[in-house]
């Protein structure tokens, strides 16, 4: 088989966009997948979104792990799949999709060159859970966060991949997030599940790393956005909170086109 493929990035967290409206793609079994993801034997990307439509005519958003597996929601990855849409002159500046957690609504705020600027909505979050001195939530994707004094110096893979394979997470899996609070913004590192691996940005993880800095104190209680820097880059998020729970999130940040192709599997 032949397969029209497009790479995108945003803030360093690459993904292949398959435009799978007319179902062709959706024969592709998790080895394809994943053969499709991996960096020496293939295009290479830390996950696999396809484009389609469902019955109403709205836009749905299919993302799959690294290793093929039907994945949750990816909010750099979002981003990417507006910008695919976008170039595919699908959708205005507004607009709405459904992936694996619901309804989410996107604006381009910036556009130019095949790269640009986007606010998504995320799923609110309903609780936030203390597990010893880190937290645990669910931001469209299960994450834990632990705050940590310079995660620039941290062994991600190991100390990640220990938490993520731990006996209270192994059978789900988890992302594991290491962050520190300086001056109000968050630098941060992530372990990404299904990767198995750290990636530079984690859209579902700077948000849950926001959320959990404001319900931990570490920013200013009045404060609703949040500046948060990832390895591959910044990205804001801001919120209302209601003691324990979120809404109105919102994950702004880049997309860019990088390049498509034909592969064959």
């Amino acid at each position: 088989m032949e397969i029209k493929f497009s790479k995108y990035e945003g803030a360093g967290n690459d993904f292949i966009l398959l435009d799978n409206r007319d179902k062709k793609y959706s024969t592709l079994k998790k080895k394809n997948r994943a053969h499709l993801c991996d960096r020496h034997f293939g295009v290479g990307a830390d996950g696999l979104i396809m484009l389609s439509k469902n019955k109403e005519g709205m836009l749905v958003m299919n993302y799959y792990n690294a290793d093929g597996g039907l994945g949750s929601m990816c909010g750099n990855g979002s981003r990417c799949f507006v910008l695919f849409a976008r170039r595919l002159n699908l959708v205005d500046k507004k607009m709405s999709f459904l992936a694996y957690d619901g309804i989410h609504h996107a604006t381009v705020l910036q556009e130019k060159n095949n790269s640009g600027i986007f606010r998504i909505s995320m799923s609110d979050v309903a609780e936030i859970k203390k597990v010893n001195n880190d937290w645990y939530l669910n931001t469209g994707s299960p994450h834990y966060v632990t705050f940590r004094k310079k995660p620039g110096s941290l062994d991600v893979f190991k100390e990640g991949k220990k938490i993520r394979n731990s006996s209270k997470y192994r059978k789900v899996g988890t992302n594991v997030n290491f962050a520190e609070v300086v001056n109000t913004q968050i630098n941060m590192r992530t372990y990404e599940r299904g990767v198995e691996d750290e990636t530079l940005a984690c859209g579902t993880g700077i948000t849950a790393t926001a959320l959990a800095a404001h319900v931990a104190g570490l920013i200013p209680n009045k404060q609703n956005k949040v500046r948060v820097k990832a390895v591959g880059g910044v990205l804001k998020v801001d919120f209302k909170q209601n003691g324990m729970a979120y809404s109105d999130i919102f994950l702004t940040g880049p997309a860019r086109f990088v390049f498509e192709g034909i592969a064959k599997i």
